[in-house]
């Protein structure tokens, strides 16, 4: 701000100014001498006059000579008022000739003593050295109220202390400016423009119209395929009377001459190669804890390792081949209630009946004895149904090359061998090639419903289930290919729980589904007969003859051949050579192989591991309940 030009009295000499002090008004010149003399910031210590003070550095840029801190040579230096910051400067003289200004009292000729020293330091003066010599003693000014030497020692104040270092205390500003605080709009409230408030959009009617009937449309399209998705499962009509309740709650009643289920002994390989015998063993089937176990265990646990390879005779105890075989081999012998006639128009085979009870192992040929014994067991004798309903609980078994089913085949030969009379069955897991299964003279059917081996299996593991139905009107022409199905466990595999497999079946559909409908692994309509179905050509080569295929279930209903009674069969297969473990992916033999099953049993220590011996159960089809309705 501007400093008031100072009026001194002709007479009145300038004293040397002092960084500080006050002047008292009133008071004389020598008591101002003596005050400043006290207070001055260069005196000695001890009494000293004024005129007895020692010199001083001078402060000017020559530092030798003696001279008048304002004449021309200091023009160029800066003076500050206390109420002015270092950044800004007092009023530039006009006139260099007024030598003394803003003193004119003093001359620039007439030294004084100790005026050579101020306590202003260079760097203060120089610091803003264009701030004095533009501004004349007119305008200061002559109505100053303060006193002219009050005034004139102002212009020589210090400017205020800059702290030196991060932890020094800045003075506060003398003069706060007031800035106007910027606000938000949103506190606002200006007059926008809303056209929209006074005419509607047409298009904004269109779209809300648009939305609302895509709403509608998209509700009626769900409830219409929910109505036809509803409709399309077809239910079991009529009544269903039980044919079999077992839930295994007591041992009492499950096996033996009047039990439910009949255990079949076979060590022929039934049809498939296998290499596991059935044996009515408790070790491999039966009631524990309110469960069935069916459990593989191996062969040299009861006549040792080297019997199974080289030089023994292994007969099998409780074989059942004449009855599941050659049941009328001789007229002397009726046939039991429910029980099949296959095999009844046939001569006994003898060759059938010693692969079937017996075998022999010989190094020298490759051939060796079952190395693993497990169980098969059927309701053949006791329960089987024409349309109805069938579930079976079970948890499959964990282990390499373990091959758990659960499956029906006809009571009677009604249309002639297999495949021509027709077997259904529920299968775990599956594969995506399905290739023709084939049986030999004996007429064993076999198909297997499990793959023990983990999700880790190229051919699919433990994590898939598998349905289908098998049938031809030729042994081997087999149109499981049309019908099958599957379904995968995606969260975890089916040998951690247990898992409700069921079969609804009537004249009109065959559905086999794994604990809801909704994962039905088949939905089969029985719309068309099964001939047409199969598409089967109309000339077959049976060797070097050709001969015309016709109808065999041309006097049957469109379900022909499923729609003749049927009977349960639950077991666990070990391997073999039928296809169903495809060659590869760590198999240890080989399907064609004529030792395959020496090469699976010395190839024991890759999958022998996987079968748990510390509990029976992960190695074991654990069976929960088995329940048969008869459509009535």
């Amino acid at each position: 701000m501007p400093v008031s030009p100072l009026v001194l009295a002709g007479d009145e000499k300038l004293k040397p100014p002092q960084p500080k002090f006050a002047i008292a008004e009133g008071a004389s010149d020598a008591d101002q001498e003596a005050n400043r003399a006290s207070h001055h910031s260069r005196t000695t210590s001890g009494t000293v006059s004024w005129h007895e003070s020692p010199p001083v550095t001078p402060r000017s840029i020559s530092f030798g000579n003696t001279t008048n801190p304002f004449s021309a040579s200091l023009i160029h230096q800066s003076f500050y008022t206390t109420d002015q910051t270092p950044g800004t400067s007092p009023t530039h003289l006009q006139n260099e000739s007024n030598g003394g200004f803003p003193f004119p009292d003093v001359g620039s000729s007439t030294p004084r003593s100790g005026v050579t020293s101020v306590s202003t330091s260079v760097a203060d003066l120089t610091r803003n050295s264009h701030s004095f010599y533009n501004r004349t003693a007119a305008d200061y000014g002559s109505g100053s109220p303060r006193p002219m030497s009050a005034r004139s020692r102002e212009a020589f104040a210090s400017p205020r202390t800059r702290p030196m270092t991060m932890y020094s205390t800045v003075q506060p500003s003398i003069a706060k400016i007031e800035r106007d605080r910027p606000k938000s709009t949103m506190l606002a409230s200006p007059d926008l423009s809303k056209p929209w408030l006074q005419k509607r959009d047409p298009y904004q009617r269109i779209s809300y119209a648009l939305t609302y009937a895509f709403i509608f449309l998209g509700f009626a399209a769900g409830a219409i395929r929910c109505y036809f998705g509803w409709k399309e499962v077809r239910l079991l009509t009529g009544n269903l009377c039980p044919v079999l309740i077992e839930t295994f709650d007591t041992e009492d009643g499950v096996f033996g001459d009047n039990g439910k289920f009949f255990r079949e002994v076979d060590m022929s390989g039934f049809g498939n190669g296998e290499f596991e015998m059935t044996t009515a063993s408790e070790n491999n089937s039966y009631v524990r804890n309110g469960m069935l176990y069916i459990t593989p265990t191996l062969t040299s646990d009861i006549i040792g390792e080297d019997a199974i390879v080289d030089g023994h005779v292994f007969n099998i105890t409780g074989c059942t081949f004449n009855i599941t075989q050659g049941i009328s081999y001789t007229s002397s012998i009726a046939l039991p209630t429910n029980s099949s006639a296959i095999g009844a128009d046939q001569a006994f085979d003898i060759g059938s009946y010693t692969r079937a009870c017996s075998a022999v192992s010989n190094a020298t040929s490759g051939q060796i004895i079952n190395p693993i014994q497990s169980a098969r067991i059927s309701t053949r004798k006791t329960a089987s149904i024409r349309y109805g309903r069938v579930e079976v609980r079970a948890k499959i078994p964990t282990g390499d090359w373990l091959w758990p089913a659960i499956w029906m085949l006809p009571v009677d030969n009604t249309y002639g061998p297999w495949p021509i009379s027709g077997m259904f069955f529920l299968e775990v897991p599956p594969t995506s090639h399905i290739a023709p299964l084939f049986i030999n003279e004996t007429r064993e059917i076999d198909i297997m419903e499990a793959r023990g081996n983990g999700p880790n299996y190229p051919f699919q593991g433990t994590n898939w289930v598998r349905g289908s139905l098998n049938w031809g009107p030729l042994t081997w022409l087999n149109a499981v290919s049309k019908t099958f199905g599957a379904w995968p466990l995606r969260r975890g595999t089916y040998d951690q729980g247990f898992h409700d497999y069921v079969l609804e079946w009537d004249q009109d559909f065959m559905r086999i589904s794994v604990d809801t409908r909704l994962h039905h692994l088949l939905d089969l309509r029985i719309n068309e007969p099964f001939f047409k179905r199969g598409d089967f050509p109309a000339v077959v080569q049976n060797g070097s003859e050709a001969v015309i295929l016709d109808n065999p279930w041309k006097n049957g209903s469109n379900a022909a051949p499923f729609d003749q009674p049927f009977y349960l069969i639950l077991n666990v297969a070990v391997g073999g050579t039928n296809g169903w473990f495809p060659d590869g992916g760590g198999k240890p033999w080989l399907d064609g192989s004529n030792t395959a099953m020496g090469d699976f049993w010395a190839n024991r220590k890759q999958w022998l591991p996987t079968w748990s011996t510390s509990n029976v159960e992960d190695r074991s089809l654990v069976i929960d309940h088995v329940k048969m309705w008869q459509q009535c």
